[in-house]
């Protein structure tokens, strides 16, 4: 008969042999059990063996409940991170590049959900992400409901990782902070950055490659501080200084969150199309890695305002009266305000000017 003689295959196929080892996952699960559910709320409704993440909406304070929802990733600064063999705090990136732009509307987040994708999961690099995830969570007052952890060999290399993040907040339609509140004469209050942030790294990594620059040196002007810390440094997260201002009632007109596009088009998108923001550069300090990079590059300046935050991670723009309430209430969080500028009539531009010294 046909294949009579025809030995058996003896090589077992399995997941495991593919490279995808499902334990792995299950395992760096269990052990941040307690880590993932310390950012619980009696609101969340299931656990961490359930297919979704179920939330149960308090609506006693709303009379017209808007949700607010964000997703967004860390970028080419986890390719640092990988460079770096740093992942301490690229979690907290992904938390707040989705809760700081929700925030922009006046929004209150709720939960959130993170997706790791690696070519082979790395149990102690992947504990310490979803451990950063947890605690910018909490610091945000906001639950961390669920997430996925994807192993793709094939499509990935062994120790290649990525990440992204969703998140979802609500708001009472009435209070949803919106362009058509910015009046002419207002002022623009920038909140001072923790660094680069989260953008900008594809051109970071290439100033680093093409300039055969070393992470672990520290420069003169760093403060002790080595290249690859300072590159690494955690994109802050704004909640708590925008709560305790929209509680305390200051008179929010507009916020914008200063990520990829820099002053530009992040500022614009607050702006009236009949109106300007003029902006005072030295009226806050400029960190020194930005001059560093803009050196290193021969960056034009206005590609400089374009692509990073130059120090400035969050603006507010509100009547000019409320700086001192605004000032006082950062002061209260150790955290550092400028008044950057103002709204004058114009046609939806953003004008980044110099100060005049004699």
């Amino acid at each position: 008969m046909p294949g009579k003689n025809k030995k058996k295959d003896s090589n077992k196929y399995s997941y495991k042999l593919s490279g995808v080892n499902i334990d792995k996952a299950s395992n760096v699960l269990s052990q941040l059990k307690k880590t993932i559910t310390s950012t619980f709320s009696d609101k969340v409704l299931s656990d961490l063996s359930s297919f979704s993440g179920l939330f149960q909406l308090d609506l006693k304070d709303y009379r017209n409940p808007v949700l607010v929802s964000s997703t967004d990733g860390v970028g080419t600064k986890i390719m640092l991170a990988k460079k770096a063999n740093c992942y301490q705090y690229i979690g907290q990136d992904a938390v707040a590049m989705c809760i700081n732009d929700i925030i922009c509307c006046g929004a209150k987040p709720l939960f959130f959900l993170d997706y790791i994708a690696c070519g082979k999961v790395n149990e102690e690099k992947i504990k310490i992400i979803i451990k950063s995830i947890a605690r910018s969570c909490s610091y945000c007052n906001t639950v961390l409901i669920g997430g996925e952890i994807a192993e793709h060999p094939g499509m990935c290399e062994e120790d290649d990782i990525d990440i992204a993040g969703f998140t979802v907040g609500i708001i009472e339609k009435s209070a949803i902070i919106n362009s058509s509140l910015v009046n002419k004469g207002d002022i623009i209050i920038g909140i001072s950055s923790s660094g680069v942030h989260s953008n900008g790294f594809s051109l970071v990594r290439k100033l680093i490659k093409d300039k055969n620059l070393e992470l672990n040196k520290k420069y003169d002007w760093a403060g002790g501080i080595s290249l690859g810390d300072l590159l690494l440094t955690p994109t802050k997260l704004y909640f708590k200084i925008i709560d305790r201002m929209i509680k305390n009632k200051v008179q929010v007109h507009g916020i914008a969150h200063i990520t990829g596009g820099g002053f530009y088009e992040n500022i614009n998108r607050i702006i009236p199309g009949n109106m300007n923001a003029s902006i005072l550069e030295g009226t806050w300090r400029i960190p020194a890695i930005f001059k560093f990079l803009q050196d290193l590059g021969n960056i034009d300046r206005d590609e400089m305002f374009r692509v990073f935050n130059m120090g400035i991670g969050m603006v507010i723009i509100t009547s000019p009266g409320e700086f001192d309430k605004a000032r006082n209430i950062a002061g209260e969080l150790g955290e550092d305000i400028y008044n950057i500028g103002n709204v004058t009539r114009g046609n939806g531009r953003v004008i980044i000017e110099e100060i005049q010294r004699l």
